[in-house]
């Protein structure tokens, strides 16, 4: 009987790893050594790759191809000098074989050396069977030059010369949508599609140009076309569902997600898109069931909970909103769209001092917006903390100087603070940047704002009627 190269290659793994069981020592071609260790550095596994390699090298010392894999394990382990010195020593036997440029490119990215790597792979394009690979190489250290417009050709290059290399074809998109080129990118994959009318890739990729443009009906027509081509394409059904949301077709929308959810294992995206389609169509139960079908199913994504506890914000139910919230919290805490509604729904249940904390934990966590800042100095005057109040408006003015609204709370509370000096230069400040926000002192400091002096230097600004 004679053996596929499959079955050859499966045959070959089990000797070896019976091998290495029984420390039995058995021959294997170098081409046999080849296959498993490319086997094993496909998979992910390179412990056992890094066997196949010395006990290759030890039957086949020899073999360029098995010092090159070795090469490259040293490579990918950062033993850059070693592996830089045996690929010197192999130039010198082999000076035509491309994997040497290959992995001296290699190399000289991982030192960041970028022009150079690129330098050295366009001579493996001279001597090269395989240009599609070393194209696609060149336009990765493009990328990391952030030259997208020569990143772009290289790539275009590349899918020349394998026309189904669809992760060119997806990085020339990427460099496309960098350059913000989308009309250049919609022509590119139409003369691409010329040639291959069925690729549901470049159909995809049109769709997405078109809706980013938001020419939704010529997007809905790509991704149909998609679909066509291959009706299991789980992506097309998701972007045309988006689509059918943004021209209010929303049956059509959850049928399309719905597709999704029959072809393959359910995603929390689809559900999440339901769950909004069927809001907007009024039928809030079925909203909320596929809502919490997106959080069971994916409970690390922000969106679901938010979509969730959002549902019953618009309802006013603040404490259904706060149960859900504070769920999200203890899954993820450090989630700053979490805390600043956890604030929101606290401040509307009057739970000022949690309001407080959530407001304070979303300025720790990065959000340093200007309504986060002021709503928490609210709290805090209505808390009485006034020192922290201060604090808080005082580092807000390192990221939003000359802001009235600003300038205006920190007059009032060092007028409540008795620090007279400081109150009237933030009150002329204010009154300076925007007389009209005066309304500030009135409602959140009445007594202040009835003060005899006050009156006069603000009406020195503006007629009070």
């Amino acid at each position: 009987m004679q053996l596929s190269h499959n079955d050859e290659n499966n045959f070959s793994l089990s000797r070896f790893e019976s091998m290495l069981k029984t420390n039995d020592v058995l021959f294997f071609d170098s081409a046999e050594f080849e296959d498993i260790i490319n086997y094993y550095l496909e998979n992910g596994k390179f412990a056992l790759a890094k066997k196949a390699v010395k006990l290759g090298l030890a039957q086949h010392p020899t073999s360029t191809n098995l010092k090159l894999f070795k090469i490259e394990i040293l490579v990918f382990e950062d033993k850059l000098d070693v592996a830089e010195a045996m690929l010197t020593d192999l130039q010198q036997l082999e000076s035509s074989n491309e994997e040497i440029y290959i992995q001296k490119a290699q190399i000289l990215s991982k030192r960041d050396r970028h022009a150079h790597a690129i330098q050295v792979l366009e001579m493996a394009l001279d001597i090269t069977l395989d240009p599609a690979e070393v194209y696609s190489l060149i336009g990765m250290e493009y990328l990391f030059l952030e030259d997208f417009e020569n990143a772009k050709f290289s790539f275009m290059k590349c899918l020349e010369a394998d026309e189904e290399d669809y992760s060119a074809l997806y990085n020339i998109m990427y460099c496309f949508d960098f350059l913000d080129q989308k009309t250049a990118a919609i022509e590119y994959l139409n003369m691409y599609l010329d040639k291959n009318p069925y690729c549901e890739v470049a159909w995809h990729q049109v769709g997405k140009q078109y809706f980013d443009l938001k020419d939704y009906e010529k997007a809905l027509s790509a991704f149909d076309f998609a679909i066509i081509s291959d009706d299991y394409f789980i992506g097309a059904y998701l972007e045309k569902g988006k689509v059918l949301e943004k021209l209010g077709r929303f049956h059509e929308a959850i049928e399309n997600y719905r597709l999704t959810l029959e072809l393959d294992d359910p995603t929390s995206f689809a559900y999440l898109r339901i769950g909004k389609c069927f809001e907007k169509l009024g039928l809030n139960e079925l909203a909320l069931k596929h809502y919490k079908d997106c959080v069971h199913e994916d409970p690390l994504l922000d969106k679901g909970w938010i979509a969730i506890t959002d549902f019953y914000i618009k309802k006013k139910n603040y404490q259904k909103a706060l149960y859900y919230i504070n769920k999200a919290i203890n899954i993820d805490e450090e989630n700053v769209l979490y805390w600043k509604r956890y604030a929101k729904i606290n401040n509307r249940l009057k739970f000022f001092e949690e309001a407080e904390r959530g407001y304070k934990k979303s300025l720790d966590l990065g959000n340093y917006e200007l309504e986060t800042w002021v709503r928490r100095c609210d709290i805090l005057i209505d808390l009485g903390e006034f020192e922290t109040a201060i604090q808080n408006l005082n580092q807000a003015l390192e990221f939003y100087p000359d802001t009235a609204e600003i300038e205006f709370r920190l007059a009032g509370l060092y007028f409540s603070h008795n620090e007279g000096e400081k109150a009237y230069f933030h009150l002329n400040k204010g009154l300076k940047l925007d007389a009209e926000y005066y309304i500030v002192i009135e409602e959140l400091f009445p007594q202040i704002f009835n003060r005899k002096s006050v009156r006069q230097i603000i009406n020195s600004f503006i007629n009070l009627s």
